[in-house]
């Protein structure tokens, strides 16, 4: 079942996204504040699929601790692409810091770029980070909800990785508390897993941590994360 589960939601979350991709040839020529709207509902649907067609069922908790608009930092694991779609339906006009290279994807990337996420050349050194604060004053000054996982790249449910020191500059340079987030998205859709399996997925918000000093910000986000996962590792 869960081989027959996978294989179906994979095909069809395919097949959306390729037809949703050619659908949005006229938001990108003639209909350019669409772009979020649009890209709510393709992850909407997706994660519509995820949930019915896998067996998934989600559970949220702690969403008091988000802004219900006005700029915001928010610091998330990150275990799988379910990361990368949730937030588009959380946050009132979400903004993910993201890798780069994702503005090169046919259909996808000229749509990211649109939809007013913050694209950064991870490997540009000084110019990133430079880049990634006058984004974040783009973002701020806009009233968007900034995303970024801190990890840099998936992993694996329970792995630890140093955290990025873009958070802590972002943090400070704009004057804005973080709120951290955990999860356990990498149980049910693994990071590069062809299999999706059953189950509750966990997508924990925990209060904002003060703008603080480097160590202290980055140990304030690694705590808040672990204090989530116990909270609902105590809940069954």
């Amino acid at each position: 079942m869960v081989v027959f589960r996978s294989v179906l939601f994979n095909v069809l979350s395919v097949g959306l996204t390729l037809l949703m991709g050619v659908g949005a040839l006229p938001i990108r020529w003639f209909a350019h504040r669409r772009a979020l709207e649009y890209a709510r509902l393709w992850a909407r649907l997706v994660l519509w699929l995820f949930r019915r067609v896998c067996g998934v069922s989600v559970q949220i908790t702690g969403q008091e601790h988000l802004p219900a608009s006005g700029a915001a930092l928010i610091a998330s694991q990150h275990q799988s692409a379910f990361d990368t779609l949730i937030w588009m339906l959380l946050l009132p006009r979400p903004c993910y810091v993201m890798k780069g290279e994702l503005r090169r994807i046919p259909l996808l990337g000229p749509m990211l770029v649109l939809t007013g996420m913050m694209p950064i050349e991870r490997a540009a050194g000084a110019k990133a980070m430079r880049l990634l604060l006058a984004e974040t004053d783009k973002a701020v000054k806009a009233g968007r909800q900034i995303v970024i996982f801190p990890e840099g790249t998936r992993t694996l449910p329970g792995e630890h990785v140093p955290l990025k020191p873009g958070i802590a500059a972002m943090s400070s340079h704009a004057g804005l508390p973080v709120i951290p987030v955990a999860t356990n998205s990498g149980l049910f859709w693994g990071r590069n897993a062809f299999l999706k399996r059953s189950g509750v997925l966990h997508v924990a918000i925990g209060p904002a941590i003060g703008v603080a000093r480097r160590p202290e910000l980055l140990a304030g986000i690694e705590s808040g994360w672990r204090d989530l996962e116990k909270d609902w590792a105590r809940q069954g």
